[in-house]
């Protein structure tokens, strides 16, 4: 039996613990005529509860010690002057091996006599932990239902413990989150860390030379990280992306909520959020293959020379891609205002321009910029787009016409192929990745001032 299988099976015995809590809290309240503290869903609720929490709490438990355990036994199995040979990652590369033939798949050059041993035992262990797993979860759900059933009564609080275990879901639910997100930044840090003992801080975020490549000799055998070439690229990129979706989305907004009929928004707004919804490898081919010819025959008609893989590519395909984000939550921010502050600039003598332009929008500015803030992060963030139709010239230039190398393309470049994650030719990828992550933050925290500021004034 899987995993999933098992807990469908969980699943279905709480749902069947659910109804026998209902059925006998009514039971109860029928026989002793009296009136129960809960409604009936919140016993059955609760008995599902006592049936489910503690099944599946073993299993967590036992899904994350049970290999482990499997691993040691089986170890134990090999021969010691074997296991002595071995170094650590070769013996978890032959614990891998012997894990696929437990699981019946071949393995490159054939399993080894000692392998084909270990995998049985291993297979006869997998059996038995799996079995003890259903029988140990059996019990408990038996046994949580039936203590839950037989203390149901009218004193019995189910209201009470049944929201006190939703409330607990909901912080660790939060705490993932928080969690996940501190992980990612320690995770970074520490790499970038290492990549900092190889290139001084100073040497990587003022240097203006990008050339990680490895030397033969000489002062540069490890290359040049200057972080100036990229970050300027990045910001190059996005500033025309924001320069294109900003002011179309803003006014493709304010139509859809001041101007359009409703059959018009009814049609044309979920066509419009269809771009949201285009992968981003779709943009880059369209930026490549339509959008990078279109200006680099433009360019020539009047005497520019505009390359096809370039800033200004890139950034105005990531413009359009991003213009559904920036129109869709204004829209809906927009939409919101309270209609008393319209007619009261209306009935004023206000024209209804006047109206959106100093009465809807300063009200609406707080939402307008969370969503200016989430057009610049996407931009920030995109890879794709960039990959394809900005080039890769990390080169420190103000010519929107020529290729640009980003954040983000380094990054697939520094970690593409085999690479050696002890050398600063790879480390510097999470370096660049913690810059990235400390310029959201920088936009997240200037956004907060901002919506802080006109909410008290519009509140």
């Amino acid at each position: 039996m899987s995993n999933l299988a098992l807990i469908a099976t969980l699943l279905l015995i709480m749902a069947m613990a659910y109804h026998l809590g209902l059925t006998r809290s009514r039971a109860v309240a029928a026989e002793q005529d009296v009136r129960m503290h809960s409604r009936p869903g919140y016993y059955g609720a609760l008995v599902a509860l006592w049936c489910g929490l503690p099944a599946f709490g073993l299993f967590l438990l036992w899904s994350f010690l049970a290999p482990q355990l499997i691993e040691m036994l089986v170890t134990q199995q090999l021969p010691t002057e074997l296991v002595a040979s071995m170094s650590d990652r070769e013996l978890t590369t032959m614990l891998r091996r012997i894990s696929a033939v437990a699981e019946g798949r071949n393995v490159a050059g054939g399993a080894t006599p000692e392998e084909l041993l270990a995998a049985n035992h291993m297979a006869r262990l997998q059996t038995f932990e799996l079995y003890s797993l259903v029988a140990v979860m059996a019990v408990m759900a038996v046994g949580g239902l039936v203590y839950a059933r037989r203390h149901i009564s009218p004193q019995w609080r189910a209201r009470n413990h049944v929201e006190r275990v939703i409330t607990w879901a909901l912080a660790a639910s939060s705490a993932v989150a928080v969690f996940t997100t501190v992980g990612i930044v320690l995770s970074m840090l520490g790499e970038a860390l290492k990549f900092f003992s190889f290139i001084s801080p100073a040497e990587f975020f003022l240097g203006t030379t990008w050339n990680p490549r490895f030397s033969t000799s000489g002062a540069d055998a490890q290359g040049e990280f200057g972080l100036l070439p990229l970050l300027w690229g990045t910001m190059m990129v996005s500033i025309i992306a924001l320069l294109v979706a900003i002011p179309v989305g803003l006014m493709t907004a304010i139509y859809m909520a001041e101007y359009a009929p409703p059959w018009l928004r009814n049609v044309a707004k979920p066509i419009i959020e269809v771009l949201a919804g285009i992968p981003t490898i779709v943009y880059g081919f369209f930026a490549l293959i339509v959008i990078g010819p279109f200006l680099s025959n433009l360019g020539d008609m009047i005497g520019i020379n505009i390359r096809t893989t370039s800033a200004l590519t890139a950034g105005l395909v990531m413009g359009i891609m991003i213009i559904p984000f920036v129109s869709s939550l204004s829209d809906d921010i927009i939409t919101q205002v309270p209609k008393s502050l319209r007619d009261g600039a209306l009935g004023l003598g206000a024209t209804k321009s006047e109206t959106i332009r100093q009465v809807v929008l300063p009200a609406a500015l707080p939402g307008i910029v969370g969503a200016f803030l989430l057009a610049a992060s996407r931009a920030i963030g995109e890879t794709m787009i960039v990959v394809l139709a900005a080039g890769n010239n990390p080169v420190l230039h103000g010519n929107p016409f020529e290729a640009v190398s980003t954040i983000t393309v380094t990054i697939v470049n520094q970690l593409t192929g085999d690479m050696d994650f002890a050398s600063p030719q790879s480390l510097v990828a999470f370096a660049l990745g913690l810059t990235l992550f400390v310029i959201t933050l920088g936009l997240n925290v200037i956004a907060l001032i901002v919506v802080r500021k006109y909410r008290q004034q519009y509140e």
